[in-house]
């Protein structure tokens, strides 16, 4: 019997970062699942109140919400720093506690697992 490698906690994402505008998060939501970095990416409307340069900023933005397995949760990060226009983009994973296996293997199946060659 071979020696199964311990799985991390949680093997899926959903990697979120915000965008000020609709066309912006959606490009960049976009080029995310062409690169395989996402299997899908949800685009929708948010009111964001923050500090920024000394005050409270109050503004609307377009969040985008990316699934992905945990294992190209560097890659995702990265890229999503190397495509923003924010300077200090935010870009948080939020682990999936549980799915429908089914959609879990869809994203398994619809991302480039770290390793392979795009």
């Amino acid at each position: 019997m071979t020696e199964q490698q311990p799985q991390p906690p949680h093997r899926y994402l959903v990697v979120t970062t915000t965008h000020e505008d609709e066309a912006a998060a959606r490009a960049l939501a976009a080029t995310l699942v062409r690169e395989r970095l996402a299997a899908c990416a949800q685009v929708h409307p948010v009111r964001s109140v923050y500090w920024w340069d000394g005050e409270v900023q109050d503004a609307p933005e377009w969040r985008v919400d990316l699934k992905t397995p945990a294992a190209l949760a560097d890659r995702l990060v990265t890229r999503i720093g190397e495509l923003h226009s924010y300077d200090t983009p935010e870009v948080i994973a939020v682990p999936v506690a549980a799915g429908s296996p089914a959609y879990l293997a869809w994203l398994d199946t619809e991302t480039v697992p770290t390793g392979r060659a795009e």
